[in-house]
């Protein structure tokens, strides 16, 4: 009980962080999501692609990234979160092809880049899911404030991971702007990602 109210408080904190920000940062522009222009976190990641090559930042530059974090084993929210991203990206038409979704394993352990290349681009084919040390997927993991949690073995050695549900959104130019929330619709996300592309051609 009390580890589930550790996860609990720092879920939250990790949430009020989030929307702490976005409260202070008013635009012309009216996003769905939460507006985290300005952060001074959230700069970049290292990791490694499931095709085996090593990712940056830096490799998207000119599109909407959009940045998950999650594990393939997830019940709900990944497959959830992964299937309206996909759909967003479908409804942007010719746009979609100037947003790359990123899919960050908090499972290295079970989620290698076999299990990977064949979960990821399901949702849609162009995206990529990431993998890394322990180490490196936490280092990623506070760079932008996410949380997760391995949760103890069953009997049969299956556990779940908890773990933050915002997807992380940087524009065309490589700066981390939105957070979207877990109950944000296809529709909304779609919405989000144009405004940002029509922004980066303005």
């Amino acid at each position: 009980m009390k580890t589930m109210h550790l996860i609990i408080a720092a879920a939250a904190l990790a949430a009020g962080t989030v929307l702490a920000l976005g409260a202070f940062h008013p635009r012309g522009a009216k996003f769905d999501a939460v507006d985290v222009t300005g952060a001074d976190w959230g700069k970049d990641f290292h990791l490694i692609g499931h095709d085996g090559k090593p990712r940056s930042l830096a490799d998207f530059h000119g599109k909407v990234v959009a940045l998950y974090f999650g594990y393939t084993g997830c019940p709900d929210m990944c497959p959830t979160a992964m299937a309206k991203l996909g759909e967003a990206v479908r409804e942007l038409g010719s746009d979609g092809e100037h947003v790359q979704g990123l899919f960050v394993t908090v499972d290295p352990k079970r989620d290698t880049p076999d299990v990977l290349a064949q979960y990821v681009p399901s949702f849609h084919p162009g995206f990529i899911g990431l993998y890394g040390s322990d180490e490196a997927i936490a280092r990623t993991a506070k760079e932008f404030k996410m949380f997760y949690s391995a949760q103890p073995p069953n009997e049969h050695g299956g556990y779940t991971v908890d773990h933050s549900g915002y997807i992380v959104v940087f524009d065309p130019e490589g700066r981390l702007r939105l957070f979207i929330r877990p109950e944000a619709t296809a529709q909304s996300i779609a919405q989000d990602v144009r405004l940002l592309l029509e922004q980066s051609r303005g």
